[in-house]
């Protein structure tokens, strides 16, 4: 019989689900994914429906099987990671949905959360939870849910109703409602789990009037939590992390101040900072990077709501370009952005600077700007937010960052990772294989399996595809910066 080496990793993202399947290199043996859509049912209000999440994560699962032509019985665990703060809350014994998803772009819970500020709740939750209060989170969002459907608030104090983030949702479907778990990553993202006790907090569930019953059990990111038959044969479900923290372990950055950027729907950095939480000064969020046995390992995070999104924007709703990749071309025609700076915060402004209110901006138009210069400053302005999250996050640890590794969608633009570089005045080292969320839950459920014995005989894996090094003079960065610092007080009126 031939040893089991093979990883299945489920990648639940915001706008596609993936499976991919690894062998025991870390190499990418068959990749399935299905995009779904997005349901935008009110100004500021994003939503997915559950069936479809579980329904494409599942077909694409089976997909990526077929293509690798391996059974469930191949197969040594299912490592899943998932799009964070996404929040669904469903009926314990009918496993339906009171509604659907409520996406972690969604704004509709940004009143509440002011209204909290002005309690000064927000001291409260920064110190307990690490986490800036914001609709972001998953608290006002299940309390939405709580109060917006008729008798859910009822059954849920009577204990028949789940809360969860996606991972959450997958695990008890692929358990047949068998196992309501969440990872301790997910979980530090609620708002209403501290940080410092590892466990849920019965004071911010007062605060947000979310009864504990409803809450699934906290499970570490490395262990088999439970099997899954949706496959075939049974197989151990091992390894659940939020899918920046799985892209830091994916990227390998087991080490304190190592740095990852994702540049995905969003874009999310995640610093490493040990084995205690460090309290950001700086609007950062001080997050859990991954529990693997008995061992919390934490990270600073500033998160970019709108990066790639502002790519599909171009596409879909603009029609300057046809695909996502052509954005690089378009943005070539032009040496520069003509002064021409676009702030994408189409659901408010994140790390550091946490505007719900702010809008998207394009500054600087003139008679000669034209669709080149509007592409370049759409890639431009992710770079820009990266920049300022970096310079929050250096400010934070005390030092200055070494390089940057980066991952996701996005991380293929040449242009976008070269001004990455010349702005943070660092190297910017995009890795052999990009596809580190998926394969960093993999890695998580193989430690939990055997396939891999430690962090040191994984990190051997991780190899550099290219490196990009600043070029760009000290007076061009500062006038740029200069010019988008103006940009963004415009979004912010």
């Amino acid at each position: 019989m031939r040893q089991k080496k093979y990883i299945l990793a489920l990648d639940q993202g915001t706008t596609s689900s993936r499976a991919i399947v690894f062998d025991a290199l870390g190499q990418a043996v068959a990749v399935a994914q299905r995009e779904f859509p997005q349901l935008y049912p009110k100004p500021g209000w994003v939503e997915h429906d559950p069936a479809t999440i579980w329904k494409t994560q599942l077909s694409t699962a089976k997909r990526a099987l077929r293509l690798a032509k391996l059974s469930a019985a191949d197969i040594s665990a299912v490592g899943i990671t998932n799009q964070r703060e996404t929040t669904l809350v469903w009926d314990r014994a009918t496993g339906k949905p009171i509604g659907n998803a409520i996406v972690w772009q969604d704004r509709r819970t940004a009143n509440f959360c002011d209204a909290l500020r002005r309690d000064k709740a927000d001291r409260l939750i920064r110190r307990k939870t690490g986490l800036e209060l914001d609709a972001y989170f998953s608290a006002t969002k299940i309390r939405w849910l709580l109060r917006n459907t008729k008798g859910a608030l009822a059954k849920a104090r009577a204990g028949q109703m789940a809360f969860g983030t996606v991972d959450s949702w997958l695990v008890w479907n692929l358990t047949g409602g068998q196992t309501h778990v969440t990872d301790t990553t997910n979980a530090s993202r609620t708002m209403l789990f501290n940080l410092r006790t590892g466990d849920w907090d019965d004071e911010l569930l007062n605060l947000f009037g979310v009864p504990r019953s409803v809450l699934p059990k906290i499970v570490s990111s490395s262990e088999v939590v439970a099997e899954t038959r949706s496959l075939g044969q049974a197989i151990p479900v091992a390894g659940i992390a939020g899918d920046q923290h799985a892209a830091l372990f994916g990227q390998c950055c087991h080490r304190p101040g190592m740095v990852k950027n994702t540049y995905g729907t969003g874009c999310f950095m995640l610093m490493h900072t040990g084995d205690k939480p460090m309290a950001s000064r700086n609007k950062l969020l001080s997050t859990v990077a991954w529990k693997i046995g008995n061992k919390t390992e934490y990270a600073l995070e500033g998160s970019v709501f709108v990066a790639g999104a502002v790519i599909q924007w171009l596409r879909d709703e603009l029609g300057l370009i046809k695909s996502s990749a052509g954005i690089e071309r378009l943005a070539e025609r032009v040496p520069d952005n003509g002064g021409v700076y676009l702030v994408p915060a189409f659901t408010g402004l994140g790390a550091p600077h946490w505007n719900p209110h702010a809008r998207g901006t394009i500054t600087g138009l003139t008679r000669g700007t034209n669709k080149a210069h509007i592409a370049r400053a759409a890639l431009e302005g992710i770079a820009y937010q990266v920049n300022d999250i970096l310079a929050a996050m250096e400010r934070d640890a005390g030092f200055r960052l070494r390089e940057l590794r980066v991952d996701g969608g996005a991380s293929a633009n040449n242009l976008l990772m070269q001004f990455q570089s010349d702005l943070l005045n660092v190297p910017v080292i995009r890795p052999a294989n990009t596809e580190t969320t998926a394969l960093g839950a993999a890695y998580l459920a193989g430690l939990a399996v055997g396939v891999w014995k430690s962090k040191s005989e994984i990190a051997k894996q991780w190899k550099i595809a290219k490196r990009f090094k600043p070029k760009m003079n000290p007076a061009s960065r500062r006038e740029r910066l200069t010019g988008w610092t103006h940009a963004l007080s415009q979004a912010q009126l």
